[in-house]
């Protein structure tokens, strides 16, 4: 069993899937649109399987919260990259770009080498060695 990929809404379609295509090197799918029901998503993939499900909608009100906000629920997803210097580079490369770096680079306390930033929606991404 695993888990097959989880699904985040999104204000910005497109700017949701170049975030995560160019700077985590996912694979965005070709895009699914139900006009009748005013919904539209997009599958990006990642190396390993995982997958995230980018969804838009013009007839429901996903509630908007402040960017970074702790809730109880999903409170972030990790992204491993396989290196302390690859979280090194890219922190500093989103950092640049003028993307929010909440935490790190540092090592946590259950052994961890990561980062946390904000994607454009806001979401808390973890960047793992």
């Amino acid at each position: 069993m695993r888990i097959e990929h989880i699904a985040l809404w999104t204000q910005d379609l497109e700017r949701f899937k170049r975030f995560y295509v160019d700077y985590f090197g996912a694979l965005a799918g070709s895009g699914y649109v139900n006009r009748a029901k005013g919904f539209a998503s997009c599958f990006l993939s990642f190396g390993d399987g995982a997958r995230i499900e980018a969804m838009t909608t013009t007839t429901l009100n996903p509630m908007v919260i402040e960017p970074g906000a702790q809730r109880m629920g999903l409170t972030h997803f990790a992204v491993s990259l396989g290196s302390e210097e690859a979280v090194d580079e890219l922190t500093q490369r989103l950092k640049a770009d003028g993307y929010p770096v909440l935490d790190g680079p540092r090592r946590t306390g259950d052994g961890y080498y990561e980062s946390v930033v904000l994607d454009p929606d806001g979401n808390r991404v973890e960047i793992t060695a």
